[in-house]
């Protein structure tokens, strides 16, 4: 007996000796109000903003309102499973997402979650959702193109690497078009893509998606979605997700392209968070700090310097307006935050220009800087013609009988130079069609066709280049400019095919 209690007493030495003494303090609070995905919790002294909570039963929250004695939280997974009296346990951690080259033709939600049933993300990587942008010492000026492949933002609105285009129209005018054109224009380049579906149905993200794989493009893009029927919360993180990610390149020296689409819905979500917090209301309902809602998201665009490794993030947001009003609070807020807009109007889409780009209205600050010598040499009087060409239509309408020779000329390049601007959707041109097609018209060498005619003349010409002229397409897209030589060959080209062109 007296060794058996001599052995019990050996084992709880040893325990005693082996036991680990490290302690971990964890901060505790409680639930004490739950609502509409918002949870009021008591306790948790030492939680910091936008830290995670953990409600248990794998269910995270947000610290977004820090009071003196209650913490207003977002749930970001189910809210029923959440009630009043649960134990919430902050986590220590700043909300982070998932980083690295695994995302790369993978569909993940803003917490980078697989969401394409393709198994988990593997990646260890993580990185804070919220930065602090690049300061103006670490950037550089944007004079590198990003090439959408399509003829009139190319060449009248250009868009270069480190800026932030704003995408702006009403419902169904082909804004997310525009957008998935230019992911498309990419394949086989150097930009990752990155599209954040902010409150859009499964069912147009599902398509988007299926778009992009069947052009190719998945390979080179990372889709982040928070859908309609997702919650406020998740739908409020998803751009500062999908911009962390972007980030995580760009610090790689690479160059990333992210479409947000779309800001107004984002807004939308930050706007019901908000107010289900019991923060004070403002325009439109709208909280106080709406506009940097959107600042500090598309100020983390930019071109950093060779010494910050040279990387750089364009941003394509997306504001969907109501009856064309520009004027409204998030349009007006949002237009004074990028660098040029792309104004899509539905008359022209209505009347069959697709895209519907408003040349008169549309801008970007950056201009011929972010455009190649070959584009800057055949586009520059293009939006001039236009312009004077919509001035003069408003009112040749009333009758052209009464107008001089010069000014009914200058009708028929401007109605020419609009047909050949027009373009199919999932169509995108590489940089030397483009040039092409757009020098026919700079020159008037296209002068002389029916409107009818001009869709088929610009197919047929293209193939005619590429099949007969091969080295003019070559030496366009290494030099990225137009020399004497083959200024003179593109235009005897473009002369003899006009001849044999039979429509």
């Amino acid at each position: 007996m007296a060794t058996r209690g001599q052995d019990i007493v050996s084992l709880i030495k040893r325990q005693i000796e082996e036991f680990g003494g490290d302690l971990a303090l964890v901060d505790v609070g409680t639930v004490v109000q739950v609502g509409d995905g918002i949870a009021s919790i008591q306790g948790l002294q030492g939680v910091r903003s936008n830290e995670l909570l953990d409600f248990g039963n794998d269910v995270l929250g947000l610290a977004l309102n820090l009071e003196s004695d209650i913490v207003g939280a977002a749930i970001l997974g189910n809210p029923n499973g959440v009630k009043e009296g649960d134990r919430v346990r902050s986590t220590g951690r700043i909300i982070e997402v998932p980083v690295g080259d695994a995302l790369i033709g993978r569909v993940v939600d803003p917490l980078g979650r697989p969401l394409d049933g393709k198994g988990t993300v593997d990646t260890t990587s993580t990185r804070s959702v919220e930065k602090v942008a690049p300061n103006v010492v670490s950037r550089q000026s944007v004079d590198q193109p990003v090439q959408t492949g399509i003829k009139s933002i190319d060449s009248i609105i250009p868009i270069g690497r480190g800026q932030r285009e704003l995408i702006i129209g009403d419902r169904s005018t082909g804004k997310t078009a525009i957008a998935l054109d230019t992911i498309i224009n990419q394949k086989g380049g150097d930009l990752i893509c990155i599209y954040v579906a902010i409150g859009q149905k499964q069912g147009k993200v599902a398509q988007v998606v299926g778009s992009l794989e069947a052009a190719g493009a998945m390979e080179h893009t990372i889709v982040v979605t928070a859908g309609a029927a997702d919650s406020a919360p998740l739908q409020y993180i998803a751009p500062y997700a999908g911009c962390a990610m972007a980030e995580e390149f760009m610090e790689q020296g690479k160059d990333v392209l992210i479409v947000y689409d779309d800001l107004t819905k984002h807004a939308w979500a930050y706007r019901q968070m908000s107010l289900l917090l019991r923060r004070p209301a403002g325009r439109e309902a709208y909280p106080g700090d709406i506009f940097y809602l959107h600042s500090r998201l598309l100020e983390r665009s930019a071109r950093l310097d060779a010494a910050h490794g040279g990387g750089s993030i364009t941003a394509l947001p997306v504001i969907e307006t109501q009856a064309g009003d520009v004027s409204a609070y998030i349009p007006t807020n949002v237009i004074s935050i990028t660098d040029g807009q792309i104004y899509l109007e539905s008359e022209l889409f209505n009347s069959g220009i697709r895209p519907a780009v408003n040349v008169g209205l549309s801008v970007s600050r950056v201009g011929g800087a972010a455009q190649t010598r070959a584009m800057r040499k055949v586009a520059g009087q293009l939006k001039l013609a236009l312009a004077q060409y919509r001035e003069l239509a408003t009112f040749a309408q009333f009758g052209t009988a009464d107008l001089d020779a010069a000014t009914r000329a200058q009708l028929a390049r401007g109605q020419l130079a609009t047909e050949v601007l027009k373009q199919g959707q999932y169509k995108p041109l590489s940089l030397e069609n483009e040039v092409v097609i757009l020098f026919a018209v700079n020159e008037g060498l296209i002068e002389g066709l029916e409107i009818e005619q001009i869709g088929a003349f610009e197919e047929q010409l293209l193939r005619h280049v590429a099949a007969s002229h091969p080295n003019i397409l070559t030496s366009i897209a290494e030099t990225k400019d137009i020399s004497d030589e083959v200024s003179a060959n593109l235009t005897k080209a473009i002369t003899d095919f006009k001849s044999t062109f039979t429509g």
